[in-house]
């Protein structure tokens, strides 16, 4: 089994060595797929599901995932690929991203080459890891009519370009999963579990600590130079 919403308004979870949810948020975890992948699926996976999904079907969209190599951007690259969505992948360094047709330097050519990968039309739905650094930038490379999908911001309190995503009829989403509605996420958990059956969302794993080293795991996560998911494993 996998869970989710283990630690979501509760005083205990994240750092537990046993814990208790609803039947409901208790999901099988497919035969060949290891526990290693099934902790990996939580969160993340639902963030990048309802950012993805919560307007409508994806089929022949065009979708930008902005930090296509987190936790939430792996997620979303595969999950749009499998809703029949054509994805670009944004990246820091340049590298493959497994499931993405496209793969872009996050520089100052990437809004150039998303309008010439769309024929000028721009995406019809970025999501996006940094909104205040990137609210222009994602004005620049989104459709007439397109969505903002956000789940993180670098800034607590970003300035908005009120005009300007007015008159694009720019839709923004700002997503915390703690309150998705229960629906989404069991739909969510059910094509987590399936991407994760058929092979088509992998996340590489950096590193493995035990629990009692729990503070060196969250150092090595907030580093950001990881190079893939930091887990806890507990047992001998």
């Amino acid at each position: 089994m996998w869970c989710y919403d283990a630690q979501s308004y509760r005083p205990f979870g994240t750092a537990a060595g046993y814990v208790t949810v609803p039947a409901e948020k208790a999901v099988h975890l497919p035969d060949g797929v290891s526990f290693e992948q099934g902790a990996c699926l939580g969160i993340s996976g639902l963030t990048a599901h309802r950012a993805l999904f919560m307007d409508g079907p994806l089929r022949d969209a065009w979708v930008l995932v902005t930090g296509a190599t987190g936790a939430v951007g792996r997620s979303a690259v595969a999950l749009a690929r499998r809703g029949g969505a054509r994805v670009i992948a944004t990246v820091r360094r340049p590298g493959p991203v497994p499931g993405a047709d496209h793969v872009l330097l996050a520089d100052g050519t990437m809004p150039a080459r998303v309008k010439e990968l769309t024929a000028g039309r721009g995406a019809d739905r970025v999501l996006e890891v940094a909104f205040g650094a990137h609210a222009d930038t994602d004005l620049e490379i989104l459709a007439v009519g397109g969505v903002i999908a956000a789940y993180a911001t670098d800034e607590d309190r970003p300035a908005i370009p009120f005009w300007q995503l007015g008159f694009s009829n720019v839709t923004v989403h700002f997503l915390g999963s703690d309150d998705f509605p229960a629906e989404a996420k069991r739909a969510a958990a059910a094509e987590l579990s399936a991407a994760a059956a058929a092979g088509d969302l992998v996340h590489p794993v950096a590193h493995r600590f035990p629990l009692e080293d729990i503070a060196a795991a969250h150092e090595a996560a907030e580093s950001g130079g990881a190079g893939g998911r930091v887990l806890i494993v507990s047992g001998p």
